[in-house]
């Protein structure tokens, strides 16, 4: 992700232009992909492939789980939920602010033509409405009793913009999407987690938490917020404590001992409605 150019005049400073017309361009330097973990295999891939393909044969890898994804109603999520149902989910519950037939067709279509079955759940939930989560959580209480994984994928990105400029309204509502979204959704739900053997929770995340990228100050530090939550909910939830951790955790009982894995994914640079929000340098990585 392109970083800050130093003004060679004012080495301690910081130089930023914009150019004519184009609000959200800066001046930025020499994209450093070993400075943001992209260089941290040998070998890297731009799509599916064999030795994490969902559709392999029977068995299906994720047979007998349930499953549900926020933000799916297309970009990433849509392809989440379809790869889960190409890998053999019993149970996915689709959820989003937005119309989900073309979702639902896409995960039945999946499932089809990798030979599983899939029974679906297609569900309003706006993570920035409380009252959305609670019915959503209600109705999934009713019809399966709990759930094996949750993908917090609903995700908001205000314009890159210097913090000073832009909308104070889109500032915070990526916060209100991107941090209280996902632990509105996750304290809601960890009921219904906990009592499943799976325990797992997937919080989407971006490269952009490491980064620091002019005029995204409010996504790339709510990304890593998010990131962060992953952590507290391993030290809360998981299995294990971190030695430095025992002698604080030793008097609180639900601390550790639920068994719950967190993770905090980078989806990769995809040209989604949301990615293409940003400057176009960052989504081609120039």
């Amino acid at each position: 992700m392109p970083m800050w150019k130093k003004d060679e005049a004012t080495p301690l400073l910081v130089k930023r232009t914009l150019q004519p017309n184009r609000q959200s361009r800066f001046d930025m330097a020499p994209f450093d992909p070993s400075r943001l973990g992209l260089t941290f295999t040998a070998r890297t891939h731009n799509d599916t492939y064999a030795e994490i393909d969902p559709a392999v044969p029977n068995p299906a890898p994720c047979a007998g789980k349930t499953v549900l994804v926020t933000g799916a109603a297309k970009g990433i999520g849509r392809a989440i939920v379809a790869s889960y149902a190409k890998a053999g989910a019993s149970r996915i519950a689709i959820t989003a602010r937005g119309d989900l037939s073309d979702t639902y067709a896409a995960a039945v279509k999946a499932a089809a033509d990798a030979g599983r079955q899939v029974e679906l759940l297609a569900l309003h939930l706006d993570v920035t409405d409380h009252a959305s989560i609670e019915v959503c959580v209600d109705e999934l209480t009713k019809k399966w009793g709990h759930l094996d994984i949750l993908v917090n994928n609903a995700g908001y990105l205000a314009p890159f913009v210097p913090l000073g400029e832009g909308n104070s309204y889109d500032w915070w509502l990526t916060w209100e999407v991107n941090v209280r979204g996902v632990y509105w959704v996750v304290r809601a739900l960890l009921p219904l987690l906990l009592k499943s053997t799976d325990k797992t929770v997937i919080n989407l995340s971006s490269v952009g938490a490491l980064a620091l990228t002019p005029g995204a100050s409010a996504y790339q530090p709510s990304k890593l917020a998010v990131t962060r939550i992953s952590e507290y909910l391993m030290l809360d939830y998981g299995s294990q404590v971190c030695p430095s951790c025992r002698a604080l955790t030793k008097h609180l009982t639900n601390v550790a001992k639920k068994g719950l894995l967190a993770y905090s994914v980078h989806p990769a640079s995809v040209a989604t409605d949301l990615a293409n929000q940003m400057p176009p340098e960052i989504v081609k990585g120039e």
